[in-house]
Order: C-alpha cells, then sequence, then structure tokens
C-alpha cells in the first residue's frame, strides 16, 4: 500500500517510538511568540536548560503589536519581556519595526524560514497553516515547547489521516475562505478531529499558494491536528523567491526532493471525501461558531435541528448574535469591518479587497480596519497603491500584527456591536464583550463595509 505525503513527512522525521506507541519526531523550525516567549524562556533557565538549536527557531512579536500605538496601554510589557529573554538566549528576533516582522503563519512562510517537507512547530492553534506550502505544522502547549526547545524533539501519537478532494471550478467571488467556511458547516467540528488532512483536487490546484494558506488556517477549526496540501510547481515559484530559501544547487537539490512529496496513487486513507465547489457562493457565518455558517444569500436556520445544535446552543446563539430566526442574512446592518489575521492578511487578500473598494467608499456608520500580515506586505502593498485605495476609501491602515483577531495590543470592538471579519473564529466576546462576528472573505468584508451591512460581494466584483 502507497504513502500518504504526510506518512512521508512523518518518516522523514521520526527519531523512536516508545511502548505506548508514541513516535519522537524531529522538529525543524520553532516559532515563540511574544505572549509565551518570556514565561517559556524564562522557564528554562529555572531549570538549568539550554536551546538545543537556536539557529532554528525565532521569536516573532505578534499578538501584542499594537496596530495603532495610541491603543497600547500594556502591551509594552509584553513586547519589552520578549524582547529580553530572546536576548538572553541568542535567539533571533522579528522585533516591533523590523522589516521581517508579521504573524507568525504569515512571516514564516513568507521569509522561507520554514520549507515544505519541514516540521513547523508553535505555541498557536494555528500553526498548520503552513501545510499550504506542504510542511507539517504543529501546535503545542507551553510546557511542551519547553521540551522543543531544549531537544529539537517532540513526542506524538500519529493520527488517523484524512483526504478531503475539492473538485470544479470557483465563481467570480468565492475564494479560499468561502471553500473553508462551507466545509466546516457541512463536516462539523467532529468528522475530522484529531486527523492529518490532506487537501486535494482541481480547485485546489488552482489556488495560489497564499489561498491554499488560507484553506489549512482554517481547517483547524474542523478539529484537525494538522493539514497539508502537496507542493507543485506554483509552490516552487512562490518559494524562490524568499530570503531564506535554499539557492543554487542547493535550489535544484531541494526542488527535486520536494517534487517526491506527494501521496502516492493507490495510498488509502482513513476518511477520504470528495466536494464539488462549482457551484458554491460566498458564505458567512451566522452564529458564534465557524460551524454556524450559510451562504451569503442565505437565512438564518430556522429551528435547531436543521442548525444542527441542540436546542439550549440554538437559543445560546441567536440570543447572543442578535438575530431571528429565518432572517436573511445579506441585509443586516453592521457597525465595524476588519480584514487582517493569519487567515485573510497577505498581500493577495488585500488586492481582493481593494478590487471591491477601488473608487468607493465606506458607509458612514461604519468603521473599516485592514492590518496587513507583515511589514513585508505592507510594504508590497503600498508600492501597488493598495494602501491609498483603502485609506481613501475610508478604512484605517493598521501596523502588521494579530490585531483584532482577538483584541491584541488594546484593539477591541465596542460591547453589543455587529462586524465582518476576515478572522478564524467568531466565539463569544472574542473580538471583545458581547460583539457579534461574522467571518467571511476579504471581498466579502469589503463589500459589507461599503454598503453598511452584509452584502454579496458578486456585484461589486463584475466587470473589475
Amino acid at each position: 500500500m502507497g504513502e500518504s505525503l504526510f506518512d512521508k513527512i512523518w518518516s522523514l522525521h521520526r527519531l523512536a517510538e516508545d511502548e505506548g506507541g508514541k513516535t519522537l519526531l524531529y522538529i525543524d523550525r520553532v516559532v515563540v511568540d511574544d505572549v509565551r516567549a518570556p514565561q517559556v524562556l524564562k522557564n528554562l533557565e529555572r531549570r538549568g536548560l539550554a536551546i538545543r538549536r537556536p539557529d532554528l527557531a525565532v521569536v516573532v512579536m505578534d499578538h501584542s503589536v499594537p496596530s495603532f500605538p495610541h491603543l497600547a496601554a500594556g502591551s509594552s510589557a509584553f513586547i519589552d519581556a520578549a524582547r529580553e529573554a530572546a536576548r538572553r538566549h541568542g535567539l533571533r528576533l522579528l522585533d516591533v519595526g523590523d522589516a521581517e516582522q508579521g504573524i507568525s503563519h504569515v512571516v514564516a512562510p513568507e521569509i522561507g524560514f520554514v520549507l515544505p517537507g519541514a516540521t513547523y512547530l508553535c505555541v498557536d492553534s494555528h500553526s498548520p497553516t503552513v501545510g499550504g506550502m506542504g510542511a507539517l505544522g504543529l501546535a503545542c502547549g507551553s510546557s511542551e515547547l519547553e521540551h522543543v526547545l531544549a531537544t529539537q524533539a517532540m513526542w506524538m501519537r500519529k493520527p488517523r489521516q484524512m483526504r478531503i478532494s475539492l473538485e470544479g471550478t470557483l465563481g467570480i467571488g468565492v475564494f479560499a475562505k468561502d471553500v473553508i467556511l462551507h466545509l466546516i458547516g457541512r463536516l462539523g467540528l467532529e468528522t475530522a478531529r484529531g486527523v492529518a488532512l490532506e487537501f486535494s483536487g482541481s480547485v485546489v490546484a488552482a489556488m495560489p499558494v497564499e489561498a491554499r494558506l488560507t484553506l489549512c488556517n482554517m481547517a483547524v477549526e474542523l478539529g484537525v491536528r494538522t493539514c497539508l496540501i502537496a507542493p507543485d510547481e506554483k509552490t516552487f515559484s512562490w518559494l524562490a523567491q524568499r530570503r531564506l530559501a535554499p539557492r543554487g544547487d542547493l535550489w535544484t537539490r531541494a526542488r527535486d526532493d520536494w517534487r517526491h512529496l506527494v501521496s502516492d496513487p493507490d495510498v488509502v486513507f482513513d476518511i477520504d471525501l470528495n466536494f464539488d465547489c462549482t457551484a458554491l457562493e460566498p458564505q458567512i457565518t451566522w452564529g458564534t461558531s465557524p460551524a454556524q455558517v450559510a451562504a451569503i444569500s442565505g437565512r438564518v436556520p430556522t429551528a435547531a435541528a436543521q442548525a444542527g445544535l441542540d436546542e439550549a446552543s440554538w437559543q445560546r446563539s441567536l440570543g447572543y448574535i442578535d438575530l431571528a430566526p429565518g432572517a436573511p442574512l445579506a441585509g443586516a446592518k453592521i457597525d465595524r469591518v476588519f480584514i487582517g489575521s493569519c487567515t485573510n492578511a497577505r498581500l493577495s487578500d488585500l488586492e481582493t479587497a481593494a478590487q471591491v473598494l477601488v473608487g468607493r467608499k465606506v458607509a458612514d456608520h461604519v468603521k473599516a480596519v485592514v492590518v496587513p500580515g507583515s511589514r513585508a506586505v505592507a510594504r508590497q502593498a503600498e508600492q501597488q497603491g493598495l494602501g491609498d485605495v483603502f485609506r481613501q476609501a475610508g478604512f484605517l491602515w493598521g501596523e502588521p500584527g494579530c490585531s483584532m483577531c482577538a483584541g491584541g495590543g488594546g484593539e477591541k470592538v465596542a460591547a453589543g456591536e455587529r462586524i465582518v471579519s476576515t478572522t478564524n473564529r467568531n466565539f463569544e466576546n472574542r473580538q471583545g464583550a458581547g460583539v457579534r462576528t461574522h467571518l467571511a472573505s476579504p471581498a466579502s468584508a469589503a463589500a459589507a463595509a461599503v454598503m453598511g451591512q452584509i452584502s454579496d460581494p458578486r456585484p461589486l466584483l463584475r466587470g473589475r
């Protein structure tokens, strides 16, 4: 029987196995964010442990970095502590103002810190994002991170494997974010729980690398342990531009090796599903979970059973989001829009939103914010004139970081406000106490900003 892409990466990194069935995996790259760095590195010092490979780890300023410095009260303590901890341990620091600073899962692929076939670890649930370029992204807890920094290895039980083949073609105004939201709504939170998921199919093959990163980022909301997409010629062309990518003969050898990082034709997955995406519409969440989602032209479900919820959960979601059963989603008035996060803050995301915004204005009652995922994204966007498009439309342009995804750096939404957000989670109170979050693509978010209500982006994109 053949091997999957996951099998091949797993085998390349397997160091040992214990009697309980766990495998000791070698970890190629480690990212430590600004929130965890001070305590994790302090604990290593307290235990008398050195970092085994400082050259394979980096500290990234993202969660605490203020997108708008005047709102930064309290965030400087985390930043100062992370900065000092990185200095003491000789770790590379992507500091505030550094040309390569940004959100961990944006900058790691962007600079070539992580490469196809590599294992990548971070104390952040969305570490599988890097699977979009064929790397094995793993999330861990703080104590596990300490172990990995000291040993460059991690114990892990090999998960079941699942493949989702996405076939057909995506229509205008439909993007990777819509695809993954639809899948989360169809499959719920249990079907893929704990699996190593691989995406394949014609839709995936047609996606640019940045869209694949979005797909793998939000696959976490399916409950997966990790997520992968086989690298291909698009991946290699994209990687060739990265600062830390191999050069010369090393590049040729690496690329030849990466071409073997595909699942064998005769591999058998524990779960194997197919979805045709041709008729897919733009999607938006209506409740307090990414699984509570519908087409943007659709309506709030009319009953708990229709929503796949028990009565208590159904009533709680509707009560919090303040929408009536059967209400149309399009037309619901909004207060804010946020375009950013490790899900949708790359250059292509800003380009898509700008297509909707050019020559248009944000509705008078809407406060709209865009935060590029990295300084490199911000620079490129400014060079292309995208920053001007956003500002002229009425968006606030923030400094790179996690920003309003979870209210970092003081950026929270006012209680009771309704926001269309390109982030990955719409849990109760995530973006502020009582804030009602609707997850959507950058195009749908931009359309909502212009129209002042949840809106289908397709009419605003036609002819552009």
